[in-house]
């Protein structure tokens, strides 16, 4: 039978195991994204949009709430889908570059990708460090930055 009151080992082994998972469940379901869209009111005419995402079905949107909790920061988004999928797809964004800084870089530092991811993140990173210098408001610290993100989650360049 349970105990009502874990033992503070308990607590520390559950505490290890939430970071262990959200480590799992971001290899497999997450991205770190650097994408560029057209922006006229911009210097170069490109807007730099860095973000880090996890999806998954209705079914299972709290965990993306509980990442959100663990995190403090981010939201949960729904994707409508009228295609042949019978459920909404959900994402759990961080968009802000003070939480992508403080929060999600430094987690991910700590508790290492186990997967391709591990090569995105570092990109990523480089990227972030880019952009928090202002790089990316001259024309080639631009295609610095387009050149890492057309490298990045094995499909090229991210463009909305």
């Amino acid at each position: 039978m349970p105990r009502k009151n874990a033992s503070s080992a308990d607590n520390q082994q559950e505490r290890l195991a939430i970071p262990s998972w959200i480590v799992g469940f971001v290899d497999g379901e997450g991205s770190f994204l650097i994408s560029l869209f057209r922006n006229i009111t911009t210097k170069h005419g490109w807007q730099v949009f860095p973000e880090f995402i996890v999806t998954q079905g209705a079914k299972s949107v709290h965990v993306l709430h509980e990442m959100q909790k663990f995190f403090n920061c981010g939201k949960v988004f729904v994707n409508r889908r009228s295609d042949n999928h019978h459920e909404h797809l959900y994402r759990f964004c961080v968009r802000s570059m003070k939480d992508l800084r403080e929060k999600i870089i430094p987690f991910f530092d700590h508790y290492r990708l186990r997967t391709a991811k591990r090569e995105d993140f570092m990109k990523f990173k480089k990227a972030l460090k880019l952009m928090e210098k202002k790089i990316h408001s001259t024309k080639d610290g631009l295609e610095k930055i387009r050149n890492i993100a057309s490298t990045m989650n094995r499909k090229g360049m991210q463009k909305r």
